[in-house]
């Protein structure tokens, strides 16, 4: 993908078309999707040379690309540069940015007084500010912050919307505030227009992690008696539970009604790769082979190449049950799956007639 725009560009440079920011931008949101960000230095270098002025969003993909090399000094010599040139004013998403940078790199007083930059650069009172602010403040572990800058959004927002709270709440669970997270939902349950799952979802997940399942289920009934049924997320949450409590028939039972409420989109729901193998670890211990065929079923509704990291436990369980399937060799071929030479041993002891 990425030969195609770089392609693309040099064929535009061909044709003498005039150029701006934009397809450098463009071609350097690539590299950095792509995993490639020490190419994006030489495009700003091309800019330069070429006398292309560079955009607010130019500086910000430059800010990051250095500090996904852990150049943290070279982000903050950018912030110098963007100063200094005086044509592109550096505004509120310029400091999140920034503050983002330090976040992640665990440079949280840095980060604190970027967040002050960003809010004092915040004069239209943008909702998403609002909620970078109170997100990275969280990162930060600073409670009362989040809670001052919540007051804030709240009184340039009276009516307040479903993706702020869900916001807050969120940030207040993350910070291991479950109270005031109960609070907060309380006010939006009371207020909202719309019951909006996905706020609730952050709820039952915080009474899940903390292993009160009646709460979780007490809201989750709540929901649906407001009209918003469960979704894949919550199915979820509580087959996450169940694995972790031991529950497998209740954990496959959720996992399996995740899968047939799938995407909000009308997309297929998959569990992550790291479900799937906590699942068939399990069936592999326990050398319940009808239970990993039957969890193979499922599966089924939502891959479509089930794959080596599904069939090489299922063959260990099959071995370690001491059950045989005459059918594993045309099944791995049906699905081309190539096994492990390890895999392939057992399986002259499990496809017998």
């Amino acid at each position: 993908m990425t030969e195609k725009a770089e392609a693309l560009l040099e064929k535009m440079k061909e044709l003498n078309l005039g150029f701006s920011s934009m397809p450098f931008n463009s071609l350097m949101t690539l590299y950095a999707k792509t995993g490639h960000p020490e190419k994006i230095p030489a495009i700003i270098q091309e800019m330069k040379a070429s006398s292309i002025m560079p955009d607010s969003y130019t500086y910000n993909v430059w800010m990051r690309a250095l500090a996904a090399v852990n150049d943290i000094s070279g982000a903050e010599r950018v912030i110098e540069e963007m100063k200094r040139d005086g044509r592109v004013a550096a505004d509120w998403t310029t400091f999140s940015n920034l503050a983002s940078i330090y976040v992640e790199a665990g440079l949280f007083e840095k980060a604190e007084r970027a967040l002050k930059e960003l809010e004092n650069r915040n004069a239209h009172r943008d909702l998403s500010a609002y909620q970078f602010l109170i997100t990275l403040y969280g990162q930060t572990g600073n409670l009362s912050e989040v809670y001052r800058i919540w007051r804030s959004l709240r009184l340039a927002f009276p009516n307040t919307a479903n993706i702020s709270y869900l916001n807050m709440i969120q940030v207040l669970v993350n910070l291991k505030d479950l109270p005031g997270a109960e609070k907060c939902f309380k006010e939006w349950e009371s207020g909202c227009a719309t019951y909006d799952i996905r706020v609730t979802n952050v709820m039952i997940g915080a009474y899940a992690k903390e292993g009160r399942l009646e709460n979780a289920e007490e809201l989750k009934e709540r929901a649906r008696r407001r009209g918003a049924d469960p979704n894949a997320k919550t199915w979820e949450i509580f087959s996450d539970y169940y694995l972790r409590n031991g529950d497998m028939k209740l954990a496959v039972d959720c996992l399996e009604k995740a899968i047939d409420t799938g995407r909000g989109d009308g997309g297929k729901w998959v569990p992550s790769s790291e479900t799937i193998r906590t699942f068939m670890r399990h069936f592999e211990q326990e050398k319940d082979v009808d239970g990993a065929e039957g969890f193979l079923e499922i599966l089924k509704k939502a891959v479509d190449d089930l794959g080596v990291e599904v069939f090489e436990p299922l063959i260990r369980t099959y071995a370690a049950a001491g059950r045989t399937s005459p059918v594993m060799l045309r099944r791995l071929k049906m699905e081309k799956v190539e096994v492990s030479e390890a895999s392939k041993k057992l399986l002259e002891a499990i496809c017998v007639e």
